[in-house]
């Protein structure tokens, strides 16, 4: 599954899915876009994806919370500016902290976590859009929580943010459907050996559990021209096959 000359955004690039995904895109051709707010992490995917003799990613450092709408507009502006399209946009960047009663969820944590894995990822998707337009086709994937989807008791506001986003991915699908040019997706990664099931399940034997790079073949599909006319679904990686 050929992914040349395509251009391809991740953010939360530098985390544990992010730099899988990243290795993975760039390793089947396509010109990813690392946006982190870690410089550091950011780094080190790069040179990871240099080593596999893959093209030459973008380091674009980017603070998905602290932005404010020009900044994302900007970010809009240049990808535009330097490649004229955009023919995929994964968000990966998430906020958990850890498990905590509605009682006890202080305003800036329920604040900050929506913004991140929300806000961001309408921000982004919006100004992003017109750019994807330009493609003759396009994918946007979007990634879920199948425990937050069951409405988990102390799952918080990232439980929250989890069943608005898979909202949020379903209407846009519906929206762009009629233009036969974007879709839309949801991919649930199930429990897989991450940092952040790490910091969700600390006692968990990891041991037993997938791991990061079992995601290879669902991001390749949803990125590639295999999955041109699959829109506003959601797919569960752990029963994924091609």
């Amino acid at each position: 599954m050929s992914l040349k000359q395509q251009v391809i955004l991740i953010t939360g690039a530098g985390g544990g899915l992010g730099r899988m995904a990243a290795l993975t895109l760039a390793k089947a051709g396509a010109h990813v876009i690392l946006l982190d707010k870690n410089i550091a992490k950011l780094e080190a995917v790069y040179d990871a994806i240099l080593a596999e003799n893959a093209p030459q990613p973008i380091i674009y450092p980017f603070d998905l919370a602290g932005a404010n709408e020009n900044d994302y507009q900007e970010l809009a502006d240049k990808i535009a500016e330097e490649y004229g399209s955009l023919q995929g946009l994964l968000h990966l960047a998430v906020e958990f902290s850890s498990f905590t009663p509605m009682a006890q969820l202080s305003t800036k944590d329920w604040g900050h976590t929506l913004n991140v894995n929300l806000n961001a990822a309408f921000l982004l998707t919006r100004v992003l859009l017109p750019v994807m337009e330009k493609s003759q086709h396009a994918s946007i994937v979007f990634t879920s929580d199948s425990s937050a989807r069951k409405s988990q008791a102390y799952s918080g506001a990232y439980g929250v943010s989890k069943i608005a986003m898979e909202a949020l991915a379903k209407i846009l699908a519906e929206e762009l459907e009629s233009g036969n040019k974007i879709r839309v997706n949801t991919l649930v990664p199930g429990a897989v050996d991450s940092p952040l099931r790490k910091r969700a399940y600390p006692a968990e034997d990891k041991a037993k559990l997938p791991t990061m790079d079992s995601l290879a073949p669902a991001y390749l599909y949803l990125f590639s021209a295999q999955s041109i006319g699959v829109t506003g679904q959601i797919i569960n990686a752990p029963t994924f096959h091609l």
